[in-house]
């Protein structure tokens, strides 16, 4: 009988997260589809986003499968560590994300939020400082040192997701402000 490596049980976990992401989270979640044809033109759906999302952990986690793990590759408790400083780190950037903007508009828009969402800077207030946040401590977190280049690589990875997410669609909100 084979032992379950670390390597297996990510990639099995990676699996069944992208398979209860997309069968079960996604539809309960989203009204539309991947994408929605409107007044003769398509446009992107509410799923789209999250669907890719969970369609690269799925291959992730396939690839994890077919990665050789070492002899001494068990589940150790540095293992169990890793994963949850990562869990850690999502949700303090969600919750960041999620009202960092309401505060901030709230503290110097002196306006409802609902009525600034979409506007500049209140739209990317929150997934400026959350997403930031989050690539910044994962970075610092396994490099083990808190570095200016990992603060850059949190920036930049932010301003290009708004630049391939954001700019192009007029009709797309960045997370959190959908559903605020």
């Amino acid at each position: 009988m084979r032992k379950l490596s670390a390597t297996t049980a990510l990639g099995v976990g990676c699996i069944a997260f992208a398979l209860i992401l997309a069968f079960v989270w996604i539809p309960l979640d989203t009204d539309t589809g991947l994408v929605e044809r409107s007044r003769g033109q398509y446009v992107v759906g509410d799923s789209l986003a999250p669907t890719l999302a969970a369609a690269f952990i799925l291959i992730s986690g396939l690839l994890l499968l077919l990665e050789r793990g070492g002899e001494n590759d068990r589940p150790s408790r540095n293992n169990v560590i890793y994963i949850g400083a990562i869990t850690l780190f999502g949700v303090i950037g969600i919750v960041v994300m999620r009202w960092a903007g309401p505060v901030a508009a709230n503290l110097f828009g002196g306006e409802d939020y609902r009525l600034l969402r979409d506007t500049i800077p209140w739209k990317y207030t929150g997934f400026v400082l959350g997403g930031g946040f989050m690539v910044f401590a994962m970075t610092s977190f396994v490099e083990q040192r808190l570095t200016w280049r990992a603060a850059l690589i949190a920036l930049v990875a932010v301003a290009g997701i708004i630049v391939l997410y954001d700019l192009p669609f007029d009709d797309v909100l960045l997370p959190p402000n959908g559903d605020v």
